[in-house]
């Protein structure tokens, strides 16, 4: 355990390294802790030894180890409301009644990456667990179409479709009754087989141009269930605004193991509250945090997370994911 003063001396220079980027030195802590500039150097010095603090080879400051980022987490770091102006960005997505709750969800994270400037990844269960609700299609012009699937966990998935040739509006619209009525009810991760055995056989009985609308149709439903998972990024280049990510290697390296969804979904979780991966247990790269929950809705279960470098806005991040969290358990109530 730290003293005291060890306590707020590692505080004040985490919170002011995140809001600066910058090593922060004694100087500029003196007059706030009222303690001479070689008592300060002699409690980093000890911090340091600690393995809280480190030391920059281009400066005398000190910034924030893995080790004191953890300690500050665990520590330090107290739960404080949300600011106005975040809960009123929030608030007007969380009080609009014509969403769906995964709109709710990704339109949340979205205003949390452009608040922040971090990237949020919102992590939906497995499309085996979406059933097919409605199939509906919106014609763009003669020969491209948007095809939208809504699951019955209110869940919606749209794809542009192209297809070779002419084909009249009539054709398409049977095309749509037979799938709805074929496949309702179907987990979404089945229909391309379920379109291949029960709907191929029988189409041309009732659509003329039946083989290349089926075609089409199909390699749409192909793309909805190729994932195992429903994913949604936003921000991914969010981490070019971080001043330690100015090299762009460093960046791409990043950005590609991001592919790797699975392990965010499958870090190990602590608590069923919000959890804190901080540069190596994140399993994503040395150099990043992810703070992350859990949701659950209409027995829907996801993760929503936060990506960001070590130097995140701990408190900030924490209050936002418990803000969002709280409000999707209120509206689950009020259903």
């Amino acid at each position: 355990m730290l003293t005291s003063r060890q306590n707020d001396l590692l505080k004040i220079i985490i919170e002011e390294y995140i809001q600066t980027a910058k090593p922060v030195g004694s100087k500029s802590i003196c007059e706030r802790m009222d303690c001479s500039s070689a008592t300060i150097r002699a409690e980093m010095s000890n911090l340091e030894d600690l393995g809280l603090l480190e030391k920059t080879h281009i400066s005398s400051g000190r910034v924030p180890s893995e080790k004191g980022y953890r300690y500050y987490v665990d520590n330090i770091m107290k739960p404080k409301e949300l600011s106005g102006e975040d809960m009123l960005k929030l608030q007007c997505i969380m009080d609009n009644k014509s969403l769906t709750i995964s709109d709710v969800i990704s339109k949340s994270m979205e205003i949390v990456a452009e608040i922040t400037n971090y990237t949020t990844i919102v992590l939906g269960k497995s499309s085996k667990d979406n059933l097919v609700s409605k199939v509906e299609v919106i014609p763009i012009d003669d020969n491209n179409l948007v095809a939208i699937v809504v699951t019955d966990k209110g869940h919606v998935e749209h794809k542009n479709i192209h297809i070779d040739g002419k084909v009249s509006s009539n054709d398409i619209t049977k095309t749509i009754e037979l799938i709805n009525r074929l496949i309702t009810g179907t987990p979404i991760d089945e229909v391309s087989s379920f379109l291949e055995f029960n709907v191929k056989p029988i189409i041309s009985n009732y659509v003329k141009q039946h083989e290349v609308l089926y075609n089409a149709f199909y390699d749409a439903f192909s793309s909805f269930t190729n994932k195992a998972s429903d994913v949604h990024f936003v921000g991914k280049n969010n981490f070019l605004k971080q001043p330690e990510f100015n090299n762009i290697d460093k960046v791409k390296d990043i950005l590609t193991k991001f592919d790797d969804v699975e392990k965010i979904s499958e870090m190990e979780e602590h608590n069923n509250g919000i959890n804190i991966y901080i540069g190596k247990d994140s399993d994503l790269s040395d150099d990043v945090s992810v703070i992350k929950t859990k949701y659950k809705y209409n027995g829907e279960e996801g993760t929503i997370a936060i990506i960001g470098p070590k130097r995140m806005e701990y408190e900030r991040v924490v209050n936002i994911l418990n803000y969002i969290k709280e409000n999707i358990d209120e509206l689950e109530d009020d259903k």
